[in-house]
């Protein structure tokens, strides 16, 4: 593989609890019922913009375009006091990247999270000089599993898709890279389930991220 294109909560770095503690303190701001940190993990790999109005709609609520706008300023308010203390690196991450930059590789990022977000957690984890671009939700218009983040990156280096990958903890990530017709892995260093990811058949399925560089 020539092109590495990785999702990044849960595949580069482990965000701990702050999805989840956001989502509980953004549907107790808006006196709703809170979901478990279980469910929330469940829905990790699609945006707030998937995930929050499912949830909302289960306890038969109906909420309007606005309310629920207001619902994603809460969840991104509380994550952006969250994120900085839980967010880390994963062992060999760095290292993995590093030597597969150094290798001239070309590396991105297509994350569910909104760019300016992601350009906040890679500068402060020390990796943003890493990476060639990302793609955030906010630049995509159909989210995961859509193909729309991986062919914007596909399209605009002028990839060829049988050297390029796409990397994720979430079977979302996988759908999306098999829809835009590239490779698929599956990482299984932090993933919710790992026979969600072994259902999809990736091509490649990881225990660690240095394995990244045997691909």
């Amino acid at each position: 593989m020539q092109n590495f294109l990785f999702d990044f909560d849960g595949t580069i770095a482990d965000s701990g609890d702050a999805a989840a503690l956001a989502t509980q303190a953004c549907f107790k701001d808006f006196d709703l019922k809170v979901p478990s940190a279980e469910t929330v993990r469940y829905y990790m790999g699609v945006p707030i913009e998937t995930f929050i109005p499912e949830l909302v709609e289960k306890q038969g609520k109906h909420y309007s375009a606005e309310q629920f706008e207001a619902m994603y300023d809460s969840f991104r308010r509380h994550y952006g006091e969250i994120e900085q203390e839980t967010t880390t690196l994963f062992p060999q991450m760095k290292d993995t990247l590093t030597a597969l930059k150094n290798a001239g590789k070309k590396l991105f990022i297509v994350s569910s999270k909104a760019s300016a977000s992601l350009k906040r957690n890679l500068k402060a984890l020390g990796i943003a000089d890493l990476f060639d671009d990302l793609i955030g939700s906010d630049q995509v218009d159909h989210y995961k599993p859509a193909p729309d983040g991986v062919l914007m990156v596909i399209e605009k280096y002028h990839l060829d898709k049988n050297e390029s990958v796409m990397i994720g903890d979430a079977k979302y990530d996988l759908q999306m890279g098999k829809a835009a017709g590239v490779k698929t892995c599956g990482c299984l260093w932090d993933t919710f389930d790992a026979q969600l990811l072994k259902a999809e058949n990736p091509d490649f399925l990881l225990e660690k991220p240095a394995e990244l560089l045997n691909i």
